[in-house]
């Protein structure tokens, strides 16, 4: 999986060996300091890292890597599951194992343990049984904490298993002295051995969730078939896998099938569901001459479509990357999180050492030792760590099912914050061709007889306007006869002889042209660029958001304005007559975090300018490549729709961050005072889990809330 842009080259790394935020912030600040590096992202909730630079070696990375405690293993492509659901499931197995090993051990300790103290029996031998429990567990379910917080004590570094590690062992040793030593003080084996335990649970709870938030690139490639019928020159079919399919072969699509890789359409004609890449829920009619994208549902009829891309390379496959990419990077606002995060356990382990010399000068060393050690375990920044990751997976994901590819966590962020669009006209707002609008025709003549001279006349020509008269008459079910003489002068229109008249179609003053027949003026014809149906329903959501709308083209201001008054955008907000620099220096001039929207071809310098391009295609590989999001090409309520996206994640991000960043701030005196109690450690484990649960279901509720938004909005569209 790699890409070239201006000569750097990114590559994706399958990272083991990460247990939490703080080990991949370490390891992402260790691939920045190579020279080789411009630009390095490591996510963990897929395990993958992003390197890019101008002349990457692969093995220097991985031995990088290996250096920092981790391993790591080059991608290089997309599989028919998505690397980062690998690793998931692999993060998931690992904590699942030590959650049922702790747990499985743990609670029988602490259930005996409640039970012959309710009844007041304390045989001489329970405290070496809850010592050989804690043994046990810390033996099974602790290496992994304990090798992790090593690792990082390796690098000069730590991290949330250091607390974790610190707080288990600490509560272990102490109250094996107190045993053996005969000490009239508690112990705190079962708190030792529930700490892992329940932690363990938590990250297996994590896990599971993370994998469901990222479950969007499954979704996208399981909408590709892996198995295809390719047919052969005497007309069998033969069953192949899709990924062999290679670009000019000629696959037979039966209706209620899948289309595995992209083709044009040599036989038949179907109607096509293509929302996965359009997101456009209503079956399109295709036919012979017709692109089909991958992943397209053909409905009704059969099809024989010839391959214009291999089955590695379609467009489902692409935008499967592209969301799993977004997915895999980083926003700007996580940079807080992670600036707090590399100080934040170092400043853990300075307060649990005051609060144990506290308690010691005051007298009661037992008392500090066991608040020190509440103190490591409920102030574990995990549940920072996950704030930002998790809501941008689902975020991503949620758009990318819907046809919105966003390129990365920053143009997530960045448009999140914006309340400012603006729109290219043709081919954004409208159609991008003409249509034949009105025909006002003089006394002896009637629209039909003179809509089909015209079309007689203009039927050679391959000017737009003449393209728009033919079909408005073969739409009316005119027959287009034929034309003798034919001539074409540029810039003044066409002339020929038509079923025996010498019909002239030429460009008009007061409208779009004038039709003569026999040296007579017999009609003025009306042609205007028609308006996307959902334009106007887009621009309304827009303004309800609310988000400043403008319009900004190279047409003609009268021609600008009437659309903008048909779509309700005001004339304030109307720039005409640019040029393609004028575009430039226009979106310049509006500051940062303005969206421009426009089709991704004639719009580039506009779309770069802004930096927050956003191309309307349908899907194509050339779209994909050409702005920081792509949408649907004739759905422009999915501009509306991206807004409410960015808006609602940015939004869970940052209760995601208040919850992390408020929870610690609590916790932390608390534990420190000993008001949890003698049992603070295990209320303190059980505390930092459902922290870390808190930021988890949020951003699982960011994922049902944006189900129903879009799917609202999809219904009024249909209305």
């Amino acid at each position: 999986m790699a890409e070239q842009s201006h000569a750097l080259v990114t590559q994706t790394f399958r990272i083991t060996g990460m247990t939490c935020a703080g080990c991949s912030s370490s390891l992402q600040r260790a691939l920045l300091t190579n020279p080789a590096v411009t630009s390095a992202s490591v996510s963990i909730t897929s395990g993958l890292a992003r390197v890019t630079g101008p002349a990457l070696n692969p093995q220097v990375i991985m031995e990088l890597v290996r250096r920092q405690g981790f391993s790591a293993e080059p991608v290089q492509e997309t599989a028919a599951r998505s690397q980062s659901e690998y690793q998931q499931e692999s993060v998931e197995r690992v904590w699942r194992h030590r959650a049922l090993v702790g747990m499985g051990l743990w609670i029988p300790l602490e259930a005996f343990h409640w039970t012959t103290s309710a009844l007041h029996w304390h045989p001489a031998w329970m405290p070496y049984a809850m010592l050989s429990g804690a043994l046990i567990i810390l033996l099974i379910a602790g290496p992994g904490f304990f090798r992790s917080a090593l690792q990082a004590a390796r690098r000069g570094t730590t991290n949330m298993d250091t607390l974790i590690s610190l707080g288990a062992v600490t509560a272990f040793s102490y109250s094996t002295v107190v045993l053996f030593r005969q000490l009239n003080q508690p112990t705190y084996f079962a708190e030792a051995a529930g700490l892992l335990g329940i932690v363990s649970v938590g990250h297996w709870l994590e896990a599971r969730a993370s994998a469901h938030a990222g479950a969007a690139v499954r979704q996208l490639l399981q909408m590709q078939p892996e198995t295809s019928e390719l047919l052969r020159l005497d007309g069998s079919t033969i069953t192949v896998p899709s990924v062999q399919i290679t670009a000019g072969q000629r696959l037979l699509i039966r209706p209620g099938s899948r289309i595995a890789v992209d083709g044009v359409i040599l036989e038949g004609q179907s109607d096509v569901d293509e929302s996965i890449v359009t997101g456009e829920s209503l079956p399109v009619s295709r036919t012979v001459g017709q692109v089909v994208p991958a992943g397209a549902m053909n409905t009704t009829g059969r099809l024989v479509i010839r391959t214009t891309v291999s089955g590695r390379e379609t467009t489902i496959r692409r935008m499967a990357e592209l969301v799993e990419m977004a997915q895999t990077s980083r926003a700007p606002i996580q940079k807080l999180a992670d600036r707090i995060s590399a100080i934040f356990v170092p400043s853990v382990l300075a307060i649990a050492a005051c609060t144990a010399l506290g308690w010691w000068l005051a007298g009661n060393a037992s008392q500090g030792l066991i608040s020190a050690v509440t103190v490591l375990i409920i102030s574990c920044p995990c549940a920072l760590g996950l704030a930002t990751p998790m809501a941008v997976m689902v975020g991503t994901g949620a758009a990318g099912l819907h046809g919105i590819l966003i390129r990365d966590a920053e143009t997530l962020e960045r448009i999140g914050r914006s309340g400012h669009v603006v729109f290219d006209k043709t081919g954004t707002l409208t159609q991008g061709h003409p249509e034949l609008q009105k025909i006002d025709v003089e006394p002896g003549h009637s629209e039909a007889e003179v809509l089909q001279l015209a079309a007689g006349v203009e039927s050679p020509s391959e000017h737009p306007l003449a393209g728009a008269i033919v079909r408005a008459a073969e739409l009316r079910g005119l027959s287009i006869p034929p034309v003798e003489q034919f001539a074409a002068t540029p810039g003044v229109g066409v002339t020929g002889v038509v079923n025996g008249h010498r019909v002239s179609v030429e460009r008009h003053h007061q409208t779009s042209a004038m039709v003569t027949i026999d040296g007579r003026a017999a009609a003025l014809l009306t042609l205007a660029d028609a308006v996307r149906p959902d334009a106007a329903l887009a621009i309304q959501r827009l303004k309800a958001l609310p988000v400043h709308v403008s319009l900004l083209t190279g047409d003609r201001r009268s021609t600008a304005l009437q659309i903008a008054e048909q779509l309700g955008i005001e004339a304030g907000n109307v720039t005409a007559d640019a040029t393609p620099e004028t575009k430039m220096h226009r979106i310049r001039s509006l500051g940062d975090n303005v969206v421009m929207v426009g089709d991704g071809l004639n719009d580039a310098g506009a779309l770069a300018a802004s930096g927050l391009g956003v191309a309307m295609a349908s899907g194509t590989q050339v779209a994909i490549e050409a702005a920081r999001v792509v949408i649907p090409g004739d759905r422009v309520c999915a501009v509306p729709e991206l807004f409410q996206i960015a808006r609602q994640t940015l939004t869970t991000i940052r209760q995601n961050l208040f919850f992390a960043f408020a929870y610690n701030a609590a916790a932390i005196p608390v534990a420190a005072l000993g008001l949890i109690g003698e049992h603070g450690p295990l209320w303190a484990a059980v505390a930092m889990g459902l922290s870390d649960l808190t930021v988890v279901g949020n951003a699982l509720r960011l994922k049902r809330r944006l189900k129903h938004t879009l799917a609202a909005s999809r219904r009024d569209q249909q209305l």
